[in-house]
């Protein structure tokens, strides 16, 4: 096996110059991994895993560059297992078969277990994702898959229920500045003619910009190093070749996946919460990756019934008319509509008593006896009606004054809207108390009359 850049620093699998640096910079050890201190921390569940090697299938999902497939590779070498790594988006059922039959060949004659590493695993199909079940249900493979998608939306149940599931994080800037010092560290070893002067400011700007992904860091490494001439045998790397090696920012968002959903439900929480800075910014950060907007002014119109309600009913009203604007306008305007409707919610008075007030007399009808009309309020407009009952009785609330009628028509009703008395709600609050009162002393000014 060769090294990083030549000798000495041997890998799992075939290395070649072809490699890029962030191939080549895989560690080998637990005690050299970067990042991910909340799975592999003394005492934690997987490194407990790992270490015991005592497991039969583990799962793997989080972003790219965060270190799936490298911990994997660790896995295996710290185990005396045989070693398949599989990519699901080439793999196919006979490539499994083919493996599990090496598995059992080797278990029978040689004792010796085999690991599975399959790299995107959601992209294997139902019947391929089944095709592992029994082989890792009778232990002829042990298994790892690793996947950039929610395991739970990509992944068979029956499978996801016999393996043990891990979420990675994108890495902290410190992680990535330590891959980074490390991986220079090696290429000065190997290359000791050319001195490297790596700025400070060019490694933060890589850790910064690069969003907690490992690859793309090293691979900016790896372009800077590449295509930077030395002068007087010194190869200076400063911000300007840090910029001009990433080129631009990468969003971590996906449009059907966890960065989507995820974004979303934290976006509508933060106008929930009344955040108009977080609000704007996880907007602006949805814009920028290119998010659909009539998705974001469908959510926005969710939210302003949902979450301000009765407090401020101009939102709702707001939120419709940015709807009906977006799909009219379109990008990039369609921002600017976008940007003021949020603030506008994110600021508004809230309340969920509209909301809430559904909720519980949907309970109420689930679990009660369905309430009869009473006839007084039915249909009455057809001949024979009156002779049913229908409409008799009826007392028009226009009336009276302020067009509120003697008793209620559902005079036993359990109440549901309990208005909060924040901004507009307040002062329907104060009427609805009004009006019962009348309705009160109305109807006991007519029972005194009858």
């Amino acid at each position: 096996m060769d090294d990083l850049f030549g000798s000495g620093h041997p890998v799992v699998g075939v290395e070649d110059a072809r490699r890029n640096l962030a191939a080549r910079m895989r560690p080998l050890r637990l005690e050299e991994f970067a990042g991910q201190g909340e799975l592999l921390a003394d005492g934690k569940l997987l490194r407990r895993l790992i270490e015991s090697n005592r497991f039969s299938a583990l799962l793997f999902y989080g972003p790219p560059g965060t270190g799936k497939t490298s911990l994997a590779g660790i896995v295996a070498r710290q185990s005396s297992d045989s070693f398949v790594r599989l990519n699901a988006v080439e793999a196919s059922v006979t490539d499994l078969r083919k493996a599990v039959g090496q598995a059992a060949e080797d278990w029978r004659h040689h004792k010796k277990r085999t690991l599975v590493l399959i790299d995107e695993i959601h992209r294997f199909n139902k019947s391929q994702q089944d095709a592992l079940l029994p082989h890792v249900e009778e232990g002829t493979i042990r298994l790892i898959g690793a996947t950039t998608q929610n395991p739970f939306f990509s992944v068979n149940p029956a499978l996801l229920s016999r393996m043990q599931i891990f979420e990675f994080k994108p890495l902290a800037e410190e992680d990535i500045l330590k891959l980074l010092r490390n991986a220079l560290v090696r290429y000065q070893e190997n290359h000791p003619v050319v001195h490297i002067d790596a700025k400070e400011e060019a490694l933060a700007h890589w850790g910064r910009i690069c969003e907690g992904d490992a690859r793309r860091a090293l691979n900016a490494l790896d372009v800077a190093l590449c295509s930077t001439l030395p002068v007087e045998e010194v190869l200076t790397i400063d911000l300007a070749v840090a910029e001009e090696s990433i080129q631009k920012k990468a969003i971590v968002y996906d449009r059907d996946g966890d960065g989507h959903y995820d974004t979303l439900s934290a976006f509508i929480k933060t106008v929930r919460g009344s955040e108009p800075d977080a609000a704007i910014y996880l907007l602006a950060k949805m814009l920028a990756a290119g998010e659909d907007i009539r998705v974001i002014a469908r959510r926005l119109v969710i939210s302003a019934a949902e979450d301000i309600g009765m407090a401020d009913p101009q939102g709702l009203i707001l939120a419709t008319s940015c709807q009906q604007a977006v799909e009219a306008i379109g990008m990039p305007e369609a921002r600017i509509l976008l940007a003021e409707t949020t603030v506008y919610l994110a600021t508004a008075p809230k309340s969920n008593a509209s909301y809430m007030a559904l909720e519980e007399a949907g309970r109420e009808l689930a679990e009660s006896r369905t309430r009869a009309i009473p006839d007084a309020v039915k249909d009455a407009h057809y001949g024979g009606a009156k002779k049913m009952g229908h409409g008799v009785d009826y007392a028009y609330a226009h009336d009276y004054a302020d067009a509120v009628a003697p008793g209620k028509i559902f005079a036993e009703m359990k109440t549901f809207y309990r208005p909060t008395g924040r901004g507009y709600e307040k002062i329907v609050a104060e009427r609805l108390e009004r009006w019962d009162k009348l309705r009160r002393e109305r109807a006991a000014q007519q029972a005194t009359h009858q």
